[in-house]
């Protein structure tokens, strides 16, 4: 049979995977607040399907808390804890499975349908094949993370941690660019100007973007947003006294120190190329105005989320500004994604 709806664009496609790349910033914030909250070891269990529903009555939930104290988060840190708080706890991890069940479904529904009626373009289809594997992958890779709390750690991995948001960007990105060639079309080979250089500086900074994230979420899975809360300096110095811990991979992903002097040393960095970026796009006479538009839209949401991680870290960052910091990364990455996608396009 052949494939009768042939049109390169699509408006409801696009609504569709917008949906879903803000279903997944949804649970991006969701995740933070359950990291901050301590959260995330509070249902021991993966049960796909099983576990939608909450426990329904008194000794359900008893018997979840019983599992619960029986993981070293409880015995060691929370011993004590009554079932009320427990409660609380467990609220933030199921909304955050709710959500990845809820984005399962909200994504192979209408795809299984735009299939059927043959209005999914066909350049597209291997794109959402693939963002289907993706999201299966990325349940697999939740339940890895939280298994690396429950019998030795009072807390997940960092590394697994990063791992896991890393995968959802990746998911959420993917998202973003697939809606965006539904919107447009099939690119016209023949309008772009633009040289190859263009292109690799604004994937590479779209690369030092996603890079910057990443070392946020180790920040976060070793707490060290909690010590050097000064700045410019780390405790009055330029360069942490306690940088190397262990070898290279424990320093690389368990020194507080560490974590917290690369992600500042990679603030600096992004910060600096956004800058140099937009204002060469602005020089360039034969750029296109939408694209320096974005790329300084780029460089001053880059200074704002430079602004609110010193705020964030001045404070040790409490709950509303962590989210808020968490937040505003996927909104850089963001733009810089939309600009790439403008480049290449152009």
């Amino acid at each position: 049979m052949r494939w009768s709806f042939n049109r390169e664009r699509s408006s409801s496609v696009t609504a569709w995977l917008f949906a879903v790349a803000f279903l997944v910033f949804a649970m991006v914030v969701v995740g933070g607040a359950t990291r901050l909250t301590g959260s995330g070891l509070s249902i021991t269990e993966w049960r796909p399907v099983t576990g939608v529903l909450p426990p329904l009555s008194q000794k359900g939930w008893l018997a979840e808390f019983m599992r619960y104290q029986h993981i070293p988060q409880y015995q060691l840190m929370n011993r004590g804890m009554t079932l009320d708080q427990f409660k609380f706890i467990y609220a933030w991890e199921w909304t955050h499975r709710l959500l990845a069940r809820l984005i399962g479904v909200v994504f192979f529904v209408p795809m299984a349908a735009f299939l059927l009626m043959k209005r999914l373009p066909r350049r597209l289809i291997w794109r959402c094949w693939v963002l289907l594997a993706l999201g299966g992958l990325q349940g697999l890779v939740g339940w890895w993370m939280v298994a690396s709390g429950l019998s030795v750690r009072v807390a997940v991995a960092p590394e697994r941690l990063a791992t896991h948001l890393g995968l959802a960007l990746v998911v959420y990105s993917f998202a973003i660019w697939t809606g965006l060639e539904a919107w447009a079309g099939r690119p016209n080979r023949s309008d772009i100007f633009l040289s190859a250089g263009w292109r690799f500086w604004s994937s590479a900074l779209l690369g030092l973007v996603f890079l910057q994230i990443l070392m946020g979420a180790l920040v976060a899975g070793d707490h060290a947003g909690l010590v050097y809360t000064d700045w410019p300096l780390m405790n009055g110095r330029l360069f942490p006294p306690d940088y190397v811990h262990g070898g290279v991979i424990d320093t690389l992903f368990h020194s507080q120190a560490a974590v917290q002097f690369d992600h500042r040393v990679g603030a600096y960095l992004l910060f600096v190329a956004s800058i140099a970026f937009a204002a060469a796009a602005a020089a360039t006479y034969r750029m296109n105005g939408a694209i320096k538009q974005h790329a300084v839209v780029l460089a001053g949401a880059v200074t704002l989320q430079a602004a609110l991680g010193i705020v964030t870290l001045r404070y040790a960052a409490p709950l509303a500004l962590s989210l808020a910091h968490q937040a505003l990364a996927v909104l850089v990455l963001t733009i810089a994604l939309s600009l790439v996608w403008r480049i290449r396009r152009n």
